[in-house]
């Protein structure tokens, strides 16, 4: 598997990342060891997590790994704070003090002394930015933190928060955005706004939420479809223009002889800007044909695509699109 350097910061990255946020729900623990030890095997080394996952049961399976199905020197360990659940439900503080305390909580958590990446995990508009990354830098010059980065932020939210912490001294090594086929939002100012500071991009949902893998094409089983949880998270994607895209992939795969789940993820993979896809599974399964030597050694040829790029086409207006 590739490895890309995160931004500027010097840590170089496997192309294709493991997500944790099925870890603790969907996931147990014994299926998540195998999934990190097929990952590790395939050549991947990032493994990404958040507080908030499985509220805080994620980071808890992932420490638990640790010194006895790998060594913690084997991966660079991403995580998120910011996220709070309140009553169930999610909400941001990025205030000092709570960060302070996320940070130690997902130490602990997660069985180490340090962190190679600490991402805020989404923009806290009641909080000013200033008084965020004093904590973030707080962390980094303890020595805790080892690199910085952001999750969600829009293009002027990235810019801003790029410029005030490479003023501290310690420019944001990454932002974490959803990227896939049927997501291209980020090309208008996030992706921009990233090559303008060299800041890695890592792509989560990189299949479109499941729904590029082509499993939805005939239907959603019922049990999913009046799941309000699925509908909230991939129910987005199962409109007209989402199938169209779902059929082109699909088309292409089989004229390339590969599932569409291969070129969903070798499309995001590739993209100009992207460091790393992540990916996520609930089982060792659906690791599996991720991680596979057609899905991983698969390069698109040009035409296809141009083919992909034209019918996943994001509207560009202005200012980003010029007068």
């Amino acid at each position: 598997m590739e490895r890309r350097e995160l931004g500027r910061s010097g840590v170089k990255v496997s192309s294709i990342g493991l997500g944790t946020f099925t870890w603790g729900l969907s996931t147990r623990p014994d299926d998540a060891a195998l999934q990190v030890r097929a990952y590790l095997d395939a050549g991947g080394n990032l493994l990404d997590t958040a507080d908030i996952y499985a509220a805080g049961a994620a980071e808890t399976i992932v420490g638990g790994l640790f010194g006895k199905v790998i060594s913690r020197d084997q991966v660079v360990l991403a995580t998120k704070a910011v996220g709070v659940l309140d009553g169930g439900r999610p909400r941001s503080d990025a205030s000092a003090g709570h960060l302070r305390q996320a940070l130690d909580d997902s130490l602990r958590r997660l069985n180490t002394d340090h962190l190679d990446l600490w991402q805020l995990h989404a923009w806290d508009p009641a909080v000013p930015l200033e008084e965020t990354l004093s904590a973030v830098e707080e962390a980094l010059r303890s020595g805790r933190v080892r690199h910085a980065g952001v999750c969600n932020y829009a293009g002027w939210q990235t810019m801003k928060a790029s410029v005030l912490q490479t003023a501290n001294g310690h420019p944001l090594a990454s932002t974490q955005v959803e990227y896939s086929l049927l997501e291209r939002g980020i090309e208008r100012e996030v992706l921009p706004a990233a090559a303008d500071q060299g800041i890695g991009v890592l792509a989560w949902a990189a299949l479109g939420r499941g729904v590029l893998t082509g499993k939805y094409r005939e239907g959603v089983p019922e049990k999913r479809r009046n799941n309000p949880m699925f509908q909230a998270y991939a129910g987005r994607f199962l409109d007209d223009r989402s199938a169209a895209v779902v059929e082109t992939v699909a088309t292409v795969a089989d004229e390339l002889g590969v599932p569409p789940l291969a070129v969903a993820l070798a499309w995001v993979r590739d993209r100009p800007g992207v460091t790393t896809a992540l990916i996520g599974a609930r089982n060792i399964d659906q690791l599996r044909q991720s991680l596979a030597p057609e899905t991983d050694g698969l390069v698109l040829p040009e035409a296809a695509v141009r083919t992909l790029d034209e019918v996943s086409k994001p509207h560009r207006g202005y200012p980003e699109a010029g007068v």
